[in-house]
């Protein structure tokens, strides 16, 4: 636990069996073959990314519970400072992301070091800013990465940016459908959540050359409406090309998870022989920006349009397609973390007054019509 804290990554091994893995690939490859006049993926000539999000496969590996466990357990190395803030770690909520099937030799889908959650705000934002606090008043080595207290309120899209996500992710994720060793398409991270951050947050404020304070307004790395990004000449001193180091050898099955606030990039060129294939899985807990997300998320899946953070939101998406899910077969605890089913939320005995609150308005919010305490 305090490993994966000091870090801020983590692969845990076998969260659904091989097989599981395997068969849900093998299941998605059928449904875009079926489904293929109408499947939009990215880069058009080289597709790696696919514009899918309401595949069985997907929705039924958000719904397993050996993953919702995970989930949960990663929300649970966080907390907030204050009690009285409406947070529920122990309820992972479902968000609808896409899957990427990267075939051998792709150097066409790169992404170099960045770290999502926007760019510019983690300044701008009062509430957003004030996540650092420790760090802007000079004590860095107070700062606790999974504090929840400011994050719950904070404004992390104020450019309505491409690709910008509308739930919190207390940490970002993927299931593993392949055999991807380093260098083969993978994930590279820095392993250092408390220094990258604390560098990230303070370099706005001196000169890269002298060390010397910069009061002017440049942050490097920061566009208004996209991420934030890194190389050698904006954030020398993090050394990029020696501290982002890959992720080990992961197998079908394995999950693999990174702080919201952590550097990561992706191998700029696929070097193996088989595919490096993933479903993007995020750690959401129940809170209130979650839940206002999750009510328009669930009218997408209802329809099998894309959800709002995605190109094509509201539109036809995978309306009609050959082999779409049954919601109704949905594993009960995954259909309530969609906010979905008819079985609530439960308020239990040691639960805090921000938990209980939290949990009382999410059950209003989905479940209006049913009791909302256990």
């Amino acid at each position: 636990m305090t490993e994966i804290r000091h870090r801020g990554t983590v692969v845990i091994r076998n969260v659904v069996p091989r097989n599981q893995a395997l068969e849900w690939k093998e299941r998605i490859k059928d449904y875009t073959a079926t489904n293929k006049e109408r499947i939009k993926a990215f880069p058009p000539d080289s597709p790696a990314v696919y514009e899918l999000y309401w595949t069985p496969s997907q929705a039924e590996a958000r719904a397993h519970p050996n993953l919702m466990n995970t989930q949960r357990f990663l929300q649970r190395l966080w907390h907030s400072s204050d009690p009285r803030m409406r947070l529920s770690t122990s309820h992972p909520l479902s968000y609808a992301d896409r899957l990427r099937i990267r075939e051998p030799g792709d150097s066409k889908f790169t992404l170099g070091p960045h770290v999502d959650g926007g760019s510019l705000e983690r300044w701008e934002d009062p509430e957003y800013s004030s996540v650092y606090s420790k760090i802007l008043g000079g004590n860095w080595e107070e700062y606790d990465p999974y504090d929840a207290k400011h994050r719950l309120n904070a404004k992390m899209d104020l450019y309505n940016g491409a690709g910008a996500c509308s739930m919190l992710r207390f940490f970002q994720g993927w299931m593993s459908m392949s055999d991807t060793a380093p260098g083969e398409g993978s994930l590279h991270v820095c392993p250092m959540i408390v220094h990258s951050t604390a560098y990230t947050i303070l370099r706005p404020f001196f000169d890269p050359v002298t060390s010397r304070p910069a009061l002017d307004a440049t942050f490097p790395g920061s566009v208004p409406g996209a991420c934030q990004e890194y190389n050698p000449i904006t954030h020398p001193h993090l050394e990029l090309q020696t501290t982002m180091v890959p992720i080990p050898k992961v197998q079908p099955g394995d999950f693999v998870a990174w702080h919201c606030d952590s550097l990561h990039s992706v191998n700029k060129k696929h070097r193996g022989s088989k595919d490096s294939s993933v479903l993007y899985i995020p750690a959401t807990p129940l809170c209130q920006m979650n839940v206002d997300y999750l009510l328009k998320q669930r009218q997408a899946a209802l329809t099998y349009s894309p959800p709002w953070d995605f190109p094509g939101a509201g539109g036809p998406g995978e309306l009609g397609f050959q082999g779409a899910m049954d919601w109704d077969s949905l594993h009960p605890e995954g259909k309530r973390a969609m906010g979905l089913g008819s079985k609530p939320w439960e308020i239990t005995e040691g639960m805090s007054a921000g938990e209980q609150q939290a949990i009382h308005l999410a059950n209003q919010a989905c479940f209006s019509k049913l009791s909302t305490t256990s």
